[in-house]
């Protein structure tokens, strides 16, 4: 299972990727008690379900006792080897747990990043395979990112990190340029983050466009308010945005492109726009937009 085992020794087994810890609050809701050592040397725990011959036990002690310890009131990926097998990559790491207490996890979206935290690959994983997670231990596992998973295919031979992906698991909030930060009332400004607190939340890497007002001006433009929705990991940054705009009947509207000079949507975040359709965008008359939608338009 574990492709670093093909090599003769434990002593030629290095670790070759970093540990990336982040508070367990991140992850975890309750009454979370921290160690009460200042440092926590994790002990090794295999999974209930595992027999190891004994020469493999002793090649993850060996990996585990090379460990740094952790901070108080934390949980730790630990990378240790990482290998592409086939058209996967194959990554080896420590699932550990700082806190006095044993904790579960549930499904969450991993990050495969080089040493200067470009991505490599992103995957949700269902953290319950693991099992309890005992207190103050180091668990062993293999995450597999599959080819469709993959962002690059060069992989580092040093310096990688497995790590929480912990934006994809706050909820998205909402955000505004400081031309609608300064110009609108807040009770606007309540109305769009409780907007944006109902809606279900972007699937990870996932972007997408609700409309919000739509009306006519009396010369005839349109005149959209958007939301843009960013459920990626990292910051959306948009040049170009051709719009397609359709009322109650899925007949369309109007449809036009929009230049915005890079505006940025950070990472789970939504921010509203608004873009003006032209009169001679327009492409019907009178229609009914008691419901209506947009969509960016698809390349031929």
């Amino acid at each position: 299972m574990f492709t670093f085992f093909k090599k003769k020794k434990a002593e030629d087994i290095k670790r070759t990727g970093k540990d990336s810890a982040i508070s367990s609050d991140a992850l975890l809701e309750g009454n979370l008690e921290g160690s009460k050592e200042e440092e926590v040397m994790t002990e090794l725990s295999f999974h209930p379900s595992w027999n190891l011959p004994k020469e493999k036990e002793y090649v993850f002690r060996f990996l585990n006792n090379d460990l740094d310890p952790l901070k108080p009131n934390q949980i730790s990926l630990a990378g240790v080897d990482l290998e592409r097998e086939n058209d996967a990559i194959q990554v080896t790491a420590f699932l550990r747990n700082s806190l006095q207490k044993e904790i579960g996890l549930g499904t969450v979206e991993l990050l495969l990043l080089d040493e200067d935290q470009t991505l490599i690959a992103s995957k949700e994983f269902d953290l319950s395979e693991l099992g309890k997670i005992p207190a103050e231990s180091s668990r062993p596992w293999m995450f597999v990112f599959e080819k469709n998973t993959i962002q690059k295919e060069q992989i580092p031979a040093e310096g990688w990190s497995l790590a929480f992906n912990v934006t994809s698991m706050q909820p998205n909030r909402l955000e505004l340029e400081d031309s609608w930060e300064q110009q609108l009332p807040q009770e606007d400004k309540e109305q769009l983050k409780a907007l944006v607190s109902n809606l279900p939340k972007p699937k990870p890497k996932e972007i997408n466009l609700m409309g919000i007002q739509a009306r006519f001006n009396e010369n005839g433009d349109l005149s959209t308010t958007i939301l843009i929705r960013n459920g990626n990991h990292k910051s959306l940054s948009i040049q170009q945005l051709p719009l397609q705009v359709f009322d109650a009947e899925q007949e369309l509207v109007a449809q036009g492109a929009f230049s915005l000079n890079d505006l940025t949507v950070n990472a789970n975040t939504s921010k509203p726009w608004t873009f003006v359709f032209p009169k001679d965008m327009v492409k019907k008359e009178k229609p009914d937009l008691s419901k209506w939608s947009v969509r960016p338009v698809q390349n031929s």
